[in-house]
């Protein structure tokens, strides 16, 4: 059904000091939005993820929902973006595609959200002949999104290609002061001596990368229950059987193994050069 206002032309008459103007109808709005979310890559599974939804437990989830409320509240005058870290199951995730639907519909801002893995197979994949896509059309979005929401960073499995990939990513979106939204299950550790070093941002992501995102975002630490076990143990409540043993998450996963040759991937885009450098092959390709 066409607009009352504009009868489908997307304009309306406004009067400004006594002269009448054509402004964009609010319907035109509502329509760009539709699409800014169609288009945004949220996973049909957080379709009803909202900042409003989110129930938080605990002091860190509640100082966690705060920040989100704030960045949406503020922007786009505050720049800095968010790096939601801790255990899984504690709703980094929700929190993140609540704030990025919430900054789409409020503000108008064009928005994406990736899972980290994907979007690191995506970029390997136009190594492929066969492939058509280029890095550049694949990253483009990524790095010129007004907010980006990478998810479970740290999980891919770690390699100079990895680390040079994602730094090119956070360095592109740290020099246009791009807000970008971080979820993680890594630690900050800093010690090689600390046990959990292995699993921290440093050891992950390099020295540099971890550099720029505490520079360019605030950090938040999100603890609680694990919503997941509490669902599956009220689930089981209700078939009368015991929940199965929760899977051990590693906040690893095995990326395809690399040869021994060093290759280069150039990415241009108007007279600009992006370059990635790393030791494998294509991307750690088979």
């Amino acid at each position: 059904m066409d607009c009352e206002i504009c009868h489908g032309s997307r304009w309306k008459s406004v009067v400004v000091d006594g002269v009448e103007r054509l402004t964009r109808c609010d319907c035109w709005r509502a329509v760009v939005v539709e699409k800014f979310l169609a288009d945004s890559r949220i996973p049909s599974k957080f379709a009803k993820a909202e900042l409003a939804t989110y129930k938080p437990d605990t002091d860190s989830q509640r100082d966690a929902l705060r920040l989100a409320k704030k960045f949406v509240e503020s922007f786009p005058a505050g720049q800095k973006g968010l790096v939601f870290f801790g255990p899984p199951g504690v709703g980094k995730t929700h929190l993140a595609t609540g704030l990025l639907k919430a900054v789409i519909r409020e503000k108008g801002a064009r928005g994406y959200f990736f899972q980290t893995t994907e979007l690191l197979r995506l970029v390997r994949e136009t190594y492929n002949r066969g492939v058509d896509e280029t890095e550049m059309e694949v990253l483009r979005p990524v790095l010129e999104a007004d907010v980006l929401v990478l998810d479970d960073l740290g999980v891919e499995k770690t390699s100079e290609w990895v680390h040079e990939t994602l730094g090119l990513v956070v360095n592109t979106r740290y020099n246009a002061r791009r807000a970008t939204i971080i979820t993680s299950n890594l630690v900050d550790a800093v010690d090689p001596n600390d046990k959990d070093f292995i699993n921290s941002f440093m050891m992950q992501l390099g020295q540099r990368t971890r550099s720029r995102l505490l520079e360019m975002c605030e950090w938040i630490e999100v603890q609680g229950a694990d919503i997941r076990d509490a669902q599956r143990i009220t689930e089981a409540a209700k078939t009368g059987q015991m929940p199965a043993a929760p899977e051990r998450l590693t906040g690893k996963k095995n990326l395809p193994g690399k040869s021994g040759n060093m290759a280069r991937a150039r990415l241009k885009d108007s007279g600009v050069q992006y370059e990635l450098n790393w030791s494998g092959g294509k991307a750690g390709s088979k």
